[in-house]
C-alpha cells in the first residue's frame, strides 16, 4: 500500500513539472510577437520555407504543400490582391472545402491587408447570403465542389461581390489566374504596411442568439493562438497533425495548422471526419498528433475495433469537449499517451488549459498566469438571463463548486491585466457580449455565455451554455435561426426549438415543437429544412401540438418540452424522429425511443 501511495505521489510530481515545462513553453513562444509588429504569419511560414523548403508543410489525399511551395502560393495570391486593387480593410469571402490550398488562399491575401471571411461551407439559402452581406466582400472564391450551392444564396444577396471559382465553373477562375503571377517574395514596395494589430480574418460564431456573427480576428490573435499551442504541444519538425475539423473553423483552420506551421512541423488535412478511415489515416500518414472536438472521440470509441487503431507514433490528442465518461476509456483503449483539453471560443478573451491531463476538467488559471488570465465565475439569474446582482447593484463571485456564469475582465475600464475582445463587424453585437460595473463602477468584463464550476484544486468543469444556442455534433445551433427556417414553411402557425439530451451523445439534439393551421406535409418540411439550414442544426425530433405555452410576456417556455424530450410515454402529442437510412420523419413509439436511447438506432 505504501508502494502504491509512493508511485501515485511520484505520478503527480512528474505531471505537475510536465505541467510547469508546458505553461513556460508556451509563454517563452509568445514573448517575440509583441516586439516584432510587422510580422505575420505569413512571414513566419516564410522563414520556415529558408530552412525546411523541401520538407512537406500541408498534405492531403490530392495534393501536398512543401513549405516553399506553401510560400510561393501565398505570394501569387497576395499579387492576384494586389492586382485586384484590394486595398487594407477590403474584405474577400472564402467558401472553400478542406484543402492545403485554403491556408495559402488567406495568408496571402492577408498579408497585403486584406481581410478574409471564412464562410461556413455547410450554410445555403438565406444563411449564407447573410453572412456574406454581414461583411459586405469585394470577391467572393467558391471552392468548385459549392459550386452548385452558391445559387441558392446569391438570389438573396444585397451586395454585388465578384465571384471566382476555385477549380472549375463559369466563374473567373482564381486558380488560372494566379499561375500568371510571381511566387516570389513581395518587394518593399508592394508590400503595404500591415501590422499584428490589424484584422486579418472573419470567423463565424452562432454566439448566444440569432443569425451567425463575423467574429473579428487579428493578425497577433493568429500569431498568439500559433505559438502558445506550439508551445503547449512542444510541436517540432517532426511532427505531424491530423486535422479533420472544419478549416473555416479557429481550432480546424487556424490552431492545428499554425501550432505546426510555426516549427517546421507538417499538417495532413482531410476533407471531413470518418470513423472508419481514422485509424488507416493515422497510421497511413504516419501523425503523431490529433486534433480533436469530443464528439468525434466518442464517434472513434463505439465504432468497431480496427486493426491499426494501436499501430500509431500519436503521442498527443489536443482538442475540447471530451466528456468524462469517454475520456479515459479513449485513452486506454487507443493507447494514447496524453490528452491536451482546453476551453475558448473564437472570438472570447477567456481560455482555459488542461495541461495535468485531469479527466473531465478543462482546465485551471495557475497562480503564476492569473494577471494573464482574469477569469471569474459569478451568479446568474436564469430568470433574467444575466449575472445576478447584489443590493449594491455588483456582482457575486462563486464559491467552491457553485456554479456560475465565466467572465473574463477587458483592459478597458478595469483593473491593469485583462484580455482584449475584438469584438464582431457589427458594434451592437459586440456591446451584447459585455457587461459593465461587475465588480466596481467602469470595470468591463466578456460574457462567455457559459456555466461552470471550479472545484478546490482550481480545475474548471464545463455545465452548460447559456441562451438559446445547444452544441451538437460539434457545432453551435441557434434556436431562433431554426425556428425561423420552419416558420418560413407553409402551414407552421407557431415552433419553439430546443435541445434535447440522448444517451451516449455529446451535446444536445435538436427539437422542434410545431403548431400548424391543418396537417403538416413532413416530407416537404424535411426537403425545406434541408435546403435553409446546415445538416447539424436541422432538428431531430418533432413535435406535433395544438399549442405552445408561453409566458407572460409571450415566451415561450421550454423547460418542460427539454425535460420530457422525445419520449412518446410522456405525452399525448405525436412525436417524430428524421430516420438518417429512410430520409424521412417517422413516428417515434416506445420501441423506437428504446433503440434511440440504448444507442442501436444511427442518429
Amino acid at each position: 500500500m505504501a508502494l502504491h501511495e509512493s508511485d501515485a505521489a511520484t505520478q503527480r510530481m512528474v505531471g505537475t513539472e510536465t505541467a510547469l515545462q508546458d505553461w513556460l513553453r508556451a509563454l517563452e513562444a509568445t514573448t517575440s510577437i509583441e516586439s516584432k509588429p510587422g510580422r505575420l504569419l505569413g512571414d513566419v511560414i516564410a522563414e520556415q520555407a529558408a530552412i525546411h523548403g523541401d520538407a512537406p508543410a500541408l498534405l492531403s489525399a490530392h495534393e501536398t504543400f512543401t513549405y516553399r511551395r506553401l510560400s510561393e502560393r501565398a505570394n501569387r495570391y497576395a499579387r492576384w490582391a494586389l492586382r485586384q486593387n484590394l486595398v487594407p480593410g477590403e474584405t474577400v469571402c472564402l467558401l472553400m472545402p478542406n484543402r492545403p490550398d485554403y491556408i495559402a488562399v488567406w495568408l496571402g491575401i492577408t498579408a497585403v491587408g486584406g481581410v478574409v471571411s471564412l464562410l461556413n461551407t455547410q450554410l445555403r439559402g438565406t444563411a449564407l447570403a447573410h453572412c456574406v452581406d454581414l461583411v459586405a466582400p469585394k470577391h467572393v472564391i467558391v471552392g468548385a465542389e459549392l459550386l452548385d450551392e452558391l445559387p441558392s444564396a446569391v438570389a438573396y444577396l444585397k451586395c454585388h461581390p465578384k465571384i471566382w471559382s476555385h477549380g472549375r465553373g463559369e466563374f473567373l477562375r482564381i486558380d488560372q489566374a494566379i499561375e500568371q503571377l510571381s511566387g516570389a517574395p513581395l518587394t518593399a514596395a508592394e508590400r503595404p504596411d500591415v501590422t499584428t494589430a490589424e484584422r486579418a480574418l472573419n470567423i463565424y460564431t452562432s454566439g448566444t442568439t440569432g443569425l451567425p456573427k463575423a467574429a473579428n480576428i487579428s493578425h497577433h490573435r493568429l500569431l498568439l493562438w500559433s505559438y502558445w499551442f506550439a508551445g503547449l504541444m512542444n510541436t517540432a519538425p517532426t511532427d505531424r497533425m491530423y486535422d479533420c475539423l472544419p478549416m473555416y473553423h479557429s481550432i480546424g483552420g487556424v490552431v492545428a495548422v499554425g501550432s505546426l506551421l510555426v516549427r517546421g512541423g507538417s499538417v495532413f488535412i482531410r476533407d471531413k471526419f470518418s470513423a472508419s478511415e481514422f485509424w488507416s489515416d493515422i497510421h497511413d500518414w504516419d501523425c503523431t498528433l490529433f486534433q480533436y472536438i469530443g464528439e468525434l472521440c466518442r464517434y472513434l470509441l463505439n465504432a468497431p475495433e480496427h486493426t491499426l487503431e494501436v499501430a500509431h507514433r500519436l503521442r498527443l490528442c489536443c482538442g475540447n469537449g471530451l466528456r468524462a465518461d469517454v475520456w479515459q476509456k479513449f485513452q486506454d483503449r487507443f493507447h494514447i499517451p496524453r490528452i491536451l483539453e482546453f476551453y475558448a471560443s473564437t472570438e472570447g478573451n477567456v481560455s482555459l488549459y488542461n495541461v495535468e491531463g485531469k479527466v473531465g476538467a478543462i482546465g485551471r488559471v495557475p497562480a503564476f498566469l492569473s494577471h494573464r488570465s482574469p477569469l471569474v465565475l459569478v451568479k446568474f439569474d436564469a430568470a433574467t438571463g444575466q449575472p445576478a446582482r447584489d443590493a449594491d447593484g455588483f456582482c457575486t463571485r462563486c464559491s467552491v463548486d457553485e456554479i456560475g456564469e465565466a467572465l473574463g475582465r477587458m483592459p478597458s475600464g478595469g483593473k491593469d491585466g485583462g484580455v482584449e475582445f475584438e469584438g464582431y463587424t457589427a458594434r451592437e453585437d459586440s456591446e451584447r457580449k459585455i457587461v459593465r460595473n461587475v465588480f466596481e463602477q467602469g470595470d468591463a468584463w466578456y460574457r462567455t455565455g457559459d456555466l461552470m464550476r471550479r472545484d478546490t484544486n482550481g480545475f474548471f468543469y464545463f455545465v452548460d451554455r447559456i441562451g438559446d444556442t445547444f452544441r451538437w455534433k460539434g457545432e453551435n445551433v441557434s434556436t431562433s435561426e431554426v425556428a425561423d427556417a420552419i416558420m418560413s414553411f407553409p402551414g407552421v402557425t407557431e415552433a419553439t426549438v430546443y435541445g434535447v439530451a440522448v444517451a451516449g451523445t455529446e451535446g444536445a439534439a435538436g427539437m422542434a415543437a410545431l403548431v400548424g393551421d391543418s396537417a403538416i406535409d413532413l416530407a416537404a418540411l424535411r426537403r425545406h429544412l434541408s435546403r435553409r439550414l446546415p445538416s447539424y442544426a436541422r432538428p431531430l425530433f418533432l413535435r406535433i401540438q395544438a399549442s405552445i405555452a408561453v409566458t407572460a410576456t409571450f415566451k415561450h417556455t421550454k423547460l418542460d418540452l427539454m425535460r420530457e424530450g422525445f419520449d412518446p410515454a410522456s405525452t399525448t402529442d405525436a412525436i417524430y424522429f428524421d430516420d438518417p437510412s429512410q430520409h424521412a420523419y417517422i413516428r417515434v413509439d416506445a420501441a423506437l425511443h428504446a433503440r434511440i436511447v440504448s444507442g442501436e438506432q444511427r442518429l
